[in-house]
């Protein structure tokens, strides 16, 4: 996929999110989200914090957390939620046309507004809108990408089957369920586990812990 079309599915998929988070009430908005121990609203500033990160902003961010990537991002997550929900969406939806980024492969900023989507719509049981070809990118992608996510060590040794867009990696045991909380699960969130099944489920399960 080139990285014209890996923007097009961006934009939709910020534009989706950015819709999705106008229907939630102030209760969902401070509920917990599948990422961490960030809440939705967190989980929203970070979205917006990548849409709107540049290569210049990156370096500066890292230099002022003295290079610790995790703080960093957690760090603008934070400062982007004191947001209002109001303003959190307009500027989300003011970056579904801009090609902004850090300097990093377009396909990661798919990821990231996939799977943290994902993150602030599971808990609810939001459905998504996310396009199987955006999903199997992001599969493609986390597979054997160990930093920062460290999907390929937690997958390796099991068969990842995405039943309905007709996706697989892998040999051993297997893990198969819809796409979407197999890339949540796969990218360390336990919260989607309860989706999937297979042979493989507890040994996944086990690595989480």
């Amino acid at each position: 996929m080139d990285d014209s079309s890996t923007w097009k599915l961006i934009h939709a998929e910020r534009a989706a999110v950015a819709d999705q988070l106008s229907e939630l009430s102030a209760a969902q908005w401070a509920a917990p989200s599948l990422c961490g121990d960030w809440s939705v609203r967190v989980a929203a500033g970070h979205i917006l914090a990548g849409a709107e990160q540049t290569k210049g902003g990156f370096a500066k961010g890292m230099l002022t957390n003295a290079f610790r990537f995790n703080r960093m991002i957690d760090r603008q997550a934070h400062a982007a939620a004191e947001l209002g929900p109001a303003e959190i969406i307009e500027r989300l939806r003011a970056r579904t046309g801009t090609t902004n980024g850090p300097p990093a492969p377009v396909m990661t900023m798919l990821g990231e507004v996939v799977v943290h989507g994902g993150d602030i719509r599971h808990p609810h049981r939001i459905a998504g809108t996310t396009t199987p070809e955006a999903l199997v990118a992001c599969l493609e992608m986390y597979k054997d990408a160990n930093f920062p996510v460290g999907t390929k060590k937690r997958i390796a040794g099991l068969r990842i089957v995405a039943d309905d867009v007709g996706w697989s990696h892998g040999e051993g045991p297997e893990v198969h369920g819809p796409a979407a909380p197999l890339l949540l699960a796969i990218t360390g969130r336990p919260g989607a586990l309860g989706d999937l099944s297979g042979d493989g489920l507890a040994t996944l399960r086990d690595r989480m812990s």
